[in-house]
């Protein structure tokens, strides 16, 4: 299993948010230097929320950088869970595989600085043979995540992954509002994670929890645009494995009402439309098994507090 989720005795939100956010601090538009992203990391897998704490996401080019920056926080304590790392691509898989090789053999081998690993690996892909090829060179142990184009059907590449065992991402944004997709890509997508039973990421404009109108960048002056929420994407989703329709489903991407949405000790309700829908934890564990399994973010406080604003945690 990518994440280890909690059990279905735990509240709903917390099966939803359990290791959701993937810390990208280093990629736009935070764009942190790298002592920064790594305190930062730190600093939130030691407080309250780190729970929502998923893996430190870093280029395979800076993985050494990554090590220097990070050797006097790593844990070290007997039994201390590592910092798990999930390392983008740079197009010279040759060269990836080797930083990372090596970046795991140093963690491992010297007792005291054996607190992180790469076990995840992210790349473009855009035909059936360039997922074989990566399928091919990657370790079988790797989690590797491949990202596929949403605004076409995706549904060829994304039943070649299902064949091969990976994973998929998807991109929700960027820092320009050409790069957010439509709502019905996103729940064509999702549809077709179920249909072939693949799991994936999303990344990209998705810091805040609901849809709505948010900066592009956090210059002053940035432009604003509207982007989709993390819980609209996972709401969609267990829409989806509910049985709902692509309708509803599209409709749960737009949700911005914080009032239509209630989470009870067994259920998350969204009151849509047409009335209350009621989406049970073993739905919602569902989702996060075998759909999304987590969320690329380059903020880790603007998920927790305003999540934590709205009382979903």
């Amino acid at each position: 299993m990518p994440v280890r989720l909690p059990p279905l005795t735990e509240r709903p939100s917390r099966i939803l948010l359990e290791a959701i956010i993937d810390y990208a601090g280093l990629f736009p538009p935070a764009s942190l230097d790298m002592a920064r992203a790594v305190r930062n990391f730190a600093h939130y897998r030691a407080g309250g929320a780190g729970w929502m704490l998923g893996r430190f996401v870093c280029p395979a080019s800076r993985l050494a950088e990554f090590s220097a920056a990070a050797d006097p926080l790593l844990p070290r304590d007997a039994g201390a869970i590592p910092w798990l790392l999930s390392v983008t691509g740079s197009g010279d898989l040759h060269a990836d595989l080797e930083a990372i090789t090596a970046f795991n053999e140093r963690h491992r081998v010297c007792f005291e600085e054996c607190g992180a690993r790469v076990d995840s690996y992210e790349a473009k892909v855009g035909s059936v043979a360039e997922i074989m090829a990566l399928h091919d060179a990657l370790p079988r142990s790797f989690h590797a995540w491949l990202e596929v184009p949403i605004v076409t059907d995706p549904s060829e590449l994304l039943e070649a992954i299902a064949k091969v065992g990976r994973f998929a991402k998807m991109r929700t944004g960027g820092t320009v509002a050409e790069a957010f997709p439509s709502k019905q890509h996103i729940v064509d997508f999702l549809r077709a994670l179920l249909t072939y039973d693949v799991r994936a990421k999303a990344t990209a404009g998705l810091h805040h929890p609901l849809c709505g109108t948010y900066r592009l960048t956090y210059e002053p002056e940035a432009a604003t645009c509207r982007m989709f929420g993390f819980l609209n994407v996972l709401l969609a989703a267990a829409v989806i494995a509910n049985g709902g329709t692509d309708t509803l489903a599209v409709q749960a991407i737009e949700e911005a009402r914080v009032s239509s949405l209630e989470f009870s000790e067994t259920h998350l309700v969204w009151h849509a439309g047409d009335g209350p829908i009621a989406i049970a934890r073993h739905t919602l564990q569902q989702v996060r098994e075998h759909m999304i399994v987590s969320i690329g973010s380059c903020s880790f406080t603007e998920p927790v507090d305003e999540s934590r604003a709205l009382g979903w945690i």
